[in-house]
C-alpha cells in the first residue's frame, strides 16, 4: 500500500472507502460479508497473538478466550464509529488511536479478506484499488451527516427496497445503532451523544433516505 501524501493524525475521525478493482464485486453473498466482518472485528485490535485464519481453526470456546482477552487488553487501533459493506465497496467512519493506526487496520482487513476471496476464486492479486480515500471529518455536522450517508448506502443503491429492510441489512453497523446493542464493534456513544435516544438517530437517518436515494439515481445517469 502506498505512502499517503498526508500522514493520518492521532484522535482525529475519517471517512474512510475502497473499492474494488475495475468495480468488481469483493462481496458476493453471506460468506463473504460473514468473513469480513470476522477480519474487521479482528484486526481493528492493536497486536492480535494469532492470525485470523489460526483463530477461526480454534474451537468455539478458544475462539471466545481470544477474542474475550483482546476486549480486555482493549487495545485498538482504531475505534469504528460506523460501517458498511456493499457488493462492491466498504465504507468506515473511524476515529485513529495510534501512530498510523487507520491504514495498519486497512492493510490487515484487506490483506485478509483477498487471501480469503482468493482462495475461493482459486486466483491471485489484489481485489481492492491500491490506496483508499480517507476525509477528515471537520466537524459535528459532517460527523453526523456522514455516519447518515454510510447506514443509508444499501437504501440508496436499491440493495435494500424499504426502509423496513434497510433496518436488517446484515452487513452495516445500522442495527448497532437502532437497537443500541451493548456487543457490537462500533463506539456509537461520540453519534448518539448528540441525540436523546436511538430512535431519534434512526428517525434522522430515515429523514434523508429519498433524498440521497435520488442523488444516487442521477449519479448513476451521468456516469
Amino acid at each position: 500500500m502506498p505512502q499517503r501524501l498526508l500522514p493520518l493524525v492521532e484522535s482525529e475521525i475519517y471517512h474512510v472507502f475502497n473499492r474494488g478493482i475495475e468495480n468488481r464485486v469483493v462481496f458476493e453473498d453471506e460468506d463473504y460479508y460473514f468473513r469480513a466482518t470476522q477480519a474487521i472485528n479482528f484486526y481493528r485490535y492493536y497486536s492480535p497473538p494469532i492470525k485470523l485464519t489460526q483463530l477461526l481453526a480454534l474451537s468455539t470456546g478458544r475462539y471466545i478466550e481470544v477474542m474475550d482477552f483482546l476486549a480486555s487488553q482493549n487495545e485498538l487501533l482504531i475505534d469504528i464509529l460506523a460501517y458498511c459493506l456493499m457488493p462492491n465497496h466498504f465504507h468506515f467512519l473511524l476515529r485513529q488511536k495510534r501512530p498510523n493506526g487507520i491504514a495498519l487496520f486497512l492493510a490487515n482487513f484487506q490483506n485478509s479478506y483477498t487471501r480469503y476471496f482468493n482462495t475461493r476464486k482459486k486466483r491471485r492479486g489484489p481485489i481492492f484499488l491500491t490506496q483508499f480515500k480517507a476525509k477528515l471529518i471537520k466537524n459535528e455536522g459532517q460527523l453526523l451527516h456522514v455516519s447518515r450517508y454510510i447506514h443509508l448506502n444499501p437504501y440508496s443503491a436499491r440493495i435494500t427496497e424499504t426502509k423496513d429492510e434497510l433496518k436488517e441489512y446484515p452487513w452495516s453497523s445500522f442495527t448497532e445503532y437502532i437497537e443500541n446493542k451493548k456487543d457490537g464493534i462500533c463506539e456509537k456513544e461520540t453519534i448518539l451523544s448528540h441525540f436523546k435516544t436511538s430512535k431519534r438517530y434512526e428517525i434522522f437517518v430515515f429523514d434523508n433516505a429519498d433524498y440521497q436515494r435520488t442523488l444516487q439515481g442521477i449519479k448513476s445517469l451521468l456516469y
